[in-house]
């Protein structure tokens, strides 16, 4: 794991048509004005990645996962399970992210990171937005580290909320969680990433919904 302070800023772009999300985004990311928050489809984002909360098995078959699809072909689906048998096997554990060529112009990079096992899948009682949210910002360190500067700039749905029934509250505290730990920390693996965030998170079903969580890296090393 390094320290990410001196890394060049990416743009961030927290998308959703849901009213309630981007209200809660707005709250939780009241002190990061850097970030945009707009209301809004995803599709509309001029971004070098989207973000795209998916299932392990990186089936695009509801929400904004087949909007995507439609957006940008059936290819699409088959090179993120082509990532996914690649880096993961049978399939990518939550807290884990692919980054894929788009295909497209615009964006050029889609990361398909699971918000849960399967399709619609309750994980309102979960930690799974946190894990998916700080993996999505993993990848772009990843993908940067392998061709600099590739990805400046990114675009968010919120994670969870529509099929993971997540309360917009804790979808907007959990990603802004996962946010800071990207701007602050890389993890050398997603098992450390995910071994972190549940040492400090595990009893996150038992905090107030208003709870902003700032995660704090284990001593290097």
């Amino acid at each position: 794991m390094t320290n990410e302070q001196d890394k060049p800023q990416v743009r961030v772009v927290l998308t959703d048509i849901n009213a309630k999300v981007v209200q809660a985004w707005r709250s939780a990311f009241a002190d990061n004005p850097e970030v945009e928050i707009v209301s809004g489809s995803i599709m509309n984002q001029a971004v070098d990645a989207w973000v795209s909360p998916t299932n392990s098995h990186g089936r695009m078959d509801g929400g904004v996962d087949a909007v995507i699809k439609q957006h940008l072909g059936a290819g699409i689906q088959l090179r993120v399970q082509r990532a996914i048998r690649a880096q993961f096997g049978t399939s990518m554990p939550v807290g884990s992210a692919v980054c894929v060529r788009s295909g497209a112009a615009e964006p050029q990079f889609l990361i398909s990171t699971p918000t849960m096992v399967r399709s619609a899948e309750d994980v309102s009682a979960k930690l799974n937005v946190a894990f998916a949210c700080a993996a999505a910002f993993q990848a772009i360190h990843m993908q940067n580290a392998a061709e600099p500067g590739s990805i400046g700039s990114v675009a968010l749905v919120g994670l969870g909320a529509a099929t993971g029934r997540v309360p917009a509250q804790v979808c907007a505290n959990l990603m802004w969680t996962g946010y800071t730990l990207f701007n602050d920390f890389r993890f050398p693996t997603y098992d450390d990433l995910r071994t972190t965030i549940k040492a400090q998170l595990g009893d996150i079903d038992r905090r107030p919904e208003t709870e902003r969580a700032r995660i704090q890296p284990p001593a290097r090393r």
